[in-house]
Order: C-alpha cells, then structure tokens, then sequence
C-alpha cells in the first residue's frame, strides 16, 4: 500500500472511501471536522454500530464512502485496537471495490501521539490490503490501494516507519503461510537470502556439513527422521554505528511439527505448518530494521528443521550434545522447538551482543495460562524485560511476564545428562521451557523469552484477517530496537 500527505480537508479528498475511527459511539474526529462529524453522527444514530472494536459499517456520502471502524470503549483501549481497527477498515473496503483511502493525519484520542496513531493506522491499513490466495486457481492479482493522511503533518517519519513496516509484514506474509510442503528449510533459508540481497542485508546459511562441524546436535537431531536437512539462517544489519555490540533476535523455525515420535493428536496438526512464526517474526523484523536503518547493529538467527518420526528420528530417551557442550536427554520428541533453540541461542552467545531475544511457539502451556490475548515473556534480565513490554504495549502486541524461579531449572534436570528437555513434575510448562533455554545464555548476557503460541496465527477468521500467521513479535521488536538508537 502507498501512503501519501495532503493538507487538503479530509472532505476535500477524492477518495473512494474515508476511514473514521469512533471509541464507542464517540468520534475521534480533530476540530474542524463539524460538518463530517454532523452527518456523520446522524447516520450512525440510525444504524447498529456501536462502536465496538472490531466493528465496521459503510456509508454512503455524496462524491464518496465513509467507513467508521470501533476502538470499543475508552477503559479497555489498547494500541492494537487500532491497528486492527484500520486494517478493518481496509480490509471491508476492499471486499466494497475500494483501491483509495483517506483518514485523518491525527485523532482526537487521549491515548496516543499523532506520531503513535501514524505508525499504527498506516500499518494496520497495509495488512488491511494482504491476502493469502497463492493457492486459489481462481484467484486474480489484487489490485494496488493507496492511503492519504490528510491534515498538517509536520514530522513524517512516523508514517515513514509506518510504509516500511506496512511493507515488511506483507513481505513476509505469504511464506509464513506456506504449507510445510511448501516451505521446507531450505527454501526459507533461499527466501531468507533474496530478501536479505534486496534490504541490504547480509545472509549466511549453515547446512547440515556446517552444522555437524559445529556440534550443533539440537537442530540436527530434529531433523533427523525429516527427508528435509536443516538449515541455520543468520541474517546481518551492521548499523549505522558498526561498532556498538549487537542485538540478535532468534526465532524458532520449525516448518512443520507432527511431534516426532512423540506424535501429536491428529486433529488439529495440520496447524503445526505454523510452528516456524518465531522465525518469520524475525524476518519481518529483520526487514523493518533493515527499511529503517535503525542505529544498532542487530543479527536475526533463525533454526529451521522439521520434525516428523521417520525411521531415524529421536527417541524418547535418547541423549544429544547442544553446541555449547551441555547434554540433553529428549524425554519427549515433542519438546523439540527447545533442543533448535539451545543451538541457536549458543551461536548467539558467541557474537558477545548487548542483549538476545528470542521467540517460539514453544508450550500449549502458554495458551492455558494467556489465551490469544498476550504473548509470555520470561527473562535473565528486569530491565529488558520492562523495556519489551513498554515496547509490546506501544506497538499494540501485548506480552505478561512469568517468573524464573530456580525451581523451574532444577526441574530440568535430568538423571542421565546435564539436562533433560521436559520437566520432572510436568507442571509451569512455559516456565520450565524457558528455564531449560537460559541454561545455553551465559549469565553476563541479558536475554528474553517470547512465548508466543497463542499468538502466532489465527485459526478463525476476525475483521482485521483471515485465518493465518499474525507475524506477531516483530512490531514490538522493530519498536524496541528502533528506540535503542
């Protein structure tokens, strides 16, 4: 989607629809609106909108459409709202025939900056425009949409990060939603690649020679019962300011989980397509970052493998090394995002950075305790963690925090190795996983955990997307390292 000024009035706009934004049945309409707002007004007043969040009408209007879009009430605002709400608005109007949109340059929304609802509104209309048709035979190219903020602007940068962005979700969007017969290790780490030649990245790809010489035993042991070999993606932005240390963001990759011999239910597996979106956060992220020219040199480091009960697959009880020396005896194959993760995260160590985060769909755990509403975030670290979550809650991605207690890494521990890769008491699910990943940190290093299982994707469809891949974590990333600069 194309996002452009103007300073002409928003009624002045010939636009095939304009998109106006009401927290309950209140307008958030800057002064100067009176007109708009009066008519505006009156139709909602004859009709069922509410206002509510997720809720969206079309109106009819002379020369153009209006869309109102909810926010919901005022007390149970958060910024996703309205990045959902504006990729709501986009995504009706587009099944309306709409291609051009227009919205105010600001809100009168106590909540937010104008800055704030830049970023949010032009990045939730973006995704407003993706859909997912690669394998629909009827399917027919999309045609291009457009978005004009309209009001004095004085600073673009907001609505800047907002293009760049916009772009890198929908970039990404169609390999995150890949069957695994489609996106096998290799064909992401090709992907990851071409991106990386296109952003002005670096790209470096470690196949299974590479990965043995290094004793990366976690990923390889996954992949072992796969006919797909792994692949260890490390992608590189170098920063405007090369010599400050490195952040490095992981992400778990796993192209399709059936659980290995430790076989998942099979209702509901053909989900586990989905078990690489820590992976494809990082490479939205790593693109936004990219698009950015963020300050901070920043490493992405993505483990892809496969995890499927071929006849050379793991086997409950059988002991692997990680890459930094520690054993681990896999008491169930299908704890398997941890074992790709503890190669990962000690290849990471190695760069020495200032900080690693790292995301997963790693426990059905964390969706007991957090539903789809938040994200898990665990760490060595107070100030990082702090300084995600502020990030979560102004990019509209919201993550909770779980305790670290050492009784969860003594929990790990195993009779037979350092480690085993599935808790003794089968309690506290996330926290144990993570316990078990910060034993490949060293201590001296600040590190985060980003569970985000039930956050990953979407199985039903909302207002703001189709079922599929939410690519959730990677606005909050960008926010955050943006705001090391």
């Amino acid at each position: 989607m194309k996002i452009t000024v103007s300073t002409k009035a928003l009624t002045e706009q010939k636009k095939d629809a304009l998109i106006l934004f009401f927290q309950g049945l209140e307008d958030t309409l800057p002064a100067g609106n009176s007109v708009l707002k009066k008519q505006i007004n009156d139709l909602i007043k004859k009709s069922a909108f509410k206002g509510e969040a997720g809720q969206v009408s079309i109106f009819p209007m002379s020369g153009t459409q209006i869309i109102v879009a909810g926010l919901g009430a005022a007390k149970f605002f958060y910024n996703g709202l309205l990045e959902q709400a504006a990729a709501s608005a986009v995504k009706a109007g587009k099944a309306a025939g709409f291609k051009s949109f227009a919205m105010a340059s600001e809100l009168k929304l106590k909540e937010l900056s104008s800055s704030e609802y830049q970023l949010l509104a032009g990045r939730g209309a973006t995704w407003g425009t993706y859909e997912f048709s690669t394998f629909k035979s009827d399917a027919k190219k999309a045609p291009a949409c457009s978005l004009t903020f309209c009001g004095k602007i004085n600073d673009r940068s907001a609505i800047n990060a907002a293009q760049a962005q916009g772009a890198s979700l929908l970039s990404t969007a169609d390999l995150a939603n890949l069957p695994g017969n489609e996106a096998p290790p290799v064909k992401i780490a090709a992907w990851a690649k071409k991106m990386a030649k296109e952003t002005g990245l670096t790209c470096q790809i470690m196949a299974k020679a590479e990965l043995e010489k290094k004793g990366c035993g976690g990923i390889l042991a996954v992949a072992q019962g796969s006919a797909q070999d792994a692949r260890m993606i490390i992608l590189k932005h170098g920063g405007t300011d090369p010599k400050a240390k490195p952040i490095v963001l992981v992400g778990k990759t796993v192209t399709f989980d059936s659980g290995g011999i430790s076989l998942k239910p099979g209702k509901g597996m053909g989900w586990m397509k989905y078990d690489k979106c820590g992976g494809m956060a990082v490479l939205t992220a790593m693109q936004m970052i990219a698009r950015m020219n963020v300050e901070v040199p920043v490493i992405g480091i993505l483990g892809a493998a496969e995890n499927m009960p071929g006849s050379n697959a793991i086997r409950p009880g059988d002991i692997i090394k990680a890459y930094n020396g520690k054993t681990v005896e896999v008491l169930n194959t299908d704890a398997e995002g941890r074992l790709v993760l503890m190669d990962a995260l000690g290849l990471a160590a190695d760069y020495k950075p200032q900080a690693i985060v790292d995301l997963a769909t790693l426990t059905g755990a964390c969706i007991v305790a957090l539903g789809s509403s938040a994200a898990a975030v665990l760490g060595n670290n107070t100030q990082l963690v702090n300084e995600l979550i502020d990030s979560g809650i102004n990019a509209g991605e919201r993550l909770w925090e779980l305790p670290l207690f050492k009784d969860y890494t003594d929990d790990m521990k195993s009779d037979f190795a350092d480690l085993s890769n599935l808790s003794k008491s089968g309690g506290a699910g996330t926290a144990t996983a993570a316990a078990f990943l910060q034993e490949f940190v060293p201590e001296d290093i600040p590190w985060a955990h980003l569970d985000i299982a039930g956050t990953a994707w979407l199985e039903s469809a909302k207002p703001y997307q189709a079922p599929g891949a939410t690519l959730f974590g990677a606005r909050l990333l960008a926010q955050w390292i943006a705001s090391q600069s």
